[in-house]
């Protein structure tokens, strides 16, 4: 379902470092159609997708929110918890109900401060979600509001 076929991002950690942010998720779910989070709004928290679905969508004037991408089962939930300013870049819902593990993004950011080999493969991880995101995220909104009949490098 997820268009960011990424390793699984808690597998991709080293296992000491794995272990102790583990232990700093718990539970979440979310019913079919709630709102998960805002564009804009402050970003403290993010979720490792266990069932369910969750769209991604950005805030377009004078129409509708547009999807950018659907995540599944394994997907990171959030990113903008990592890098200041701390919102969200994007907005979410569940499309599907939701079981996810949830991380507070303080206590994250601080244990990778206390453990660098943890912090930088976390961060390597997250950077390279982020890259495939923006890219679908661009060709999903050239696809939905680019001019007709332009092809790349128009």
């Amino acid at each position: 379902m997820s268009t960011t076929a990424h390793p699984r991002l808690i597998s991709a950690l080293p296992p000491e470092g794995r272990d102790r942010l583990l232990q700093l998720g718990g539970q979440a779910h979310f019913p079919g159609g709630t709102r998960i989070f805002e564009e804009g709004r402050p970003a403290d928290r993010f979720w490792i997708i266990r069932s369910g679905s969750v769209t991604l969508d950005i805030h377009v004037p004078g129409r509708r929110a547009a999807t950018v991408e659907t995540l599944g089962t394994d997907d990171l939930l959030g990113w903008s918890w990592l890098f200041p300013p701390y919102v969200w870049h994007l907005g979410a819902s569940a499309f599907a109900p939701v079981r996810a593990l949830e991380f507070d993004a303080k206590e994250v950011r601080a244990l990778c401060e206390e453990d660098a080999v943890l912090g930088r493969a976390l961060y390597h991880q997250v950077a390279g979600i982020v890259a495939r995101r923006l890219h679908a995220a661009r060709t999903r909104l050239l696809d939905l509001y680019g001019p007709l009949g332009t092809a790349p490098g128009d």
